[in-house]
């Protein structure tokens, strides 16, 4: 290389890639690189705001600026559609949550000497980076940190690491402690002191027999479509509040007057209960205690949700099922909805609401869709996790 390439565009994991081919790690486009190896920045590269950046893995594109964010979310669902073969359909515009939002976080411990640690992994590497800024944690999951650093150290052997677990809910921070539990009267002393200091939501740790709550003073809530559902210890929920209103938003828009309507993996009812109102609405979920969450609460609230306790990888919902609803909201995780979308595909359902956390895995799946006669309509983009290669979306099928 005897002249300066440019970086062109951003892959998949994060480098940036010059017009020959080379990846560049933390260069964005615009960048030049030079004859030596150094970039030249340009004027899509940001300064980055945290000091771990590089060294963490929590972030991998803190060095771009907000408009290539948009463009690396866009472009990360364009090139999984094109690679198996997937007509490009309506872009809405992309959603990016701003810093400091995520509002559930897990974070490990080591020690290093005589030193507790607490914080993410590094970058390829199960070296723990110990957080003394976070960009991208809600201030008050944050805040924790240093108070559980002091709590923890003198109560856990160098030999012991543990995972700490926070989220953010209706009543503050929920906290689970794994592969630690508090032994003795001082310890659990300590356990109340840590919590009412503190102004916990709820205390729990696991020690691998499933979490024990030792601090709870009202039950522990996450208000969902304005529903108040009780919240399982770090149960799932979208990473920030304003990415699950982005995902609600376009799967109602999707949904539209649809008066039947199936959530598939409908967790403890994110969407479930954003459409709920003046339609009926079906229910399936594995996981026993955010089905059970989701129920109680909306008979509580007299909506006409009716859950099954059902594991679609095993016993996804046939065609004849499925033709009583007018739409289906599918959330599957990462692996995507294989079995279920095989039985859609032979289905006659007017709409699917596909919400997706994986671009390669809603591709696979949208090639099954398509060749069973739907059409991938419209595509809302969404970066809940900011600074993140870590890309969700909402993807609208229709009978053709």
């Amino acid at each position: 290389m005897t002249e300066a390439s440019e970086i062109i565009r951003i892959a998949s994991r994060g480098d940036g890639v010059t017009a020959d081919g080379r990846h560049v790690p933390f260069a964005a486009p615009g960048d030049r690189l030079n004859p030596g190896g150094g970039l030249t920045y340009g004027a899509h590269h940001a300064e980055p705001p945290c000091p771990h950046f590089q060294l963490c893995g929590g972030c991998q594109l803190q060095h771009l600026d907000d408009a290539t964010l948009k463009t690396f979310v866009r472009d990360r669902i364009v090139h999984a559609l094109v690679a198996q073969d997937v007509p490009l359909p309506e872009f809405m515009p992309v959603h990016i949550s701003p810093a400091h939002g995520r509002r559930r976080v897990a974070v490990r411990s080591a020690w290093a000497g005589k030193q507790f640690q607490l914080g993410f992994s590094s970058e390829k590497s199960h070296r723990i980076v110990d957080l003394k800024q976070c960009d991208i944690m809600a201030p008050e999951l944050f805040a924790l940190l240093e108070p559980l650093r002091a709590f923890l150290a003198p109560r856990i052997g160098p030999k012991r690491n543990v995972e700490i677990k926070l989220a953010l809910i209706d009543q503050g921070v929920d906290v689970l402690i794994e592969n630690w539990s508090p032994e003795g009267l001082e310890t659990h002393e300590a356990v109340t002191a840590l919590a009412t200091t503190h102004n916990l939501a709820r205390l729990s740790t696991d020690d691998g027999y499933g979490p024990t709550t030792y601090w709870e003073p009202e039950p522990a809530t996450i208000t969902l479509g304005g529903v108040a559902v009780a919240y399982p210890p770090y149960g799932f929920l979208q990473a920030t509040p304003d990415g699950e209103q982005a995902l609600s938003l376009a799967v109602a828009e999707i949904v539209g007057d649809a008066r039947l309507v199936a959530d598939l993996f409908s967790g403890l009812g994110t969407f479930a209960f954003g459409v709920a109102s003046g339609r009926k609405v079906f229910a399936a979920e594995a996981e026993r205690a955010a089905l059970l969450a989701m129920k109680a609460a909306a008979g509580k609230a007299g909506l006409q949700i009716f859950a099954e306790h059902r594991d679609l990888f095993r016993r996804p919902l046939t065609p004849d099922e499925l033709n009583r609803f007018a739409a289906v909201i599918l959330d599957p995780p990462r692996a995507g909805a294989r079995e279920q979308v095989a039985e859609l595909a032979r289905a006659q359902v007017a709409r699917i609401a596909y919400v997706s956390c994986n671009p390669s895995s809603f591709a696979r799946d949208a090639k099954v869709l398509i060749a069973g006669g739907y059409r991938l309509a419209r595509i809302w983009p969404v970066g809940q996790f900011r600074w993140s290669t870590h890309v969700e979306l909402a993807g609208e099928f229709t009978r053709q």
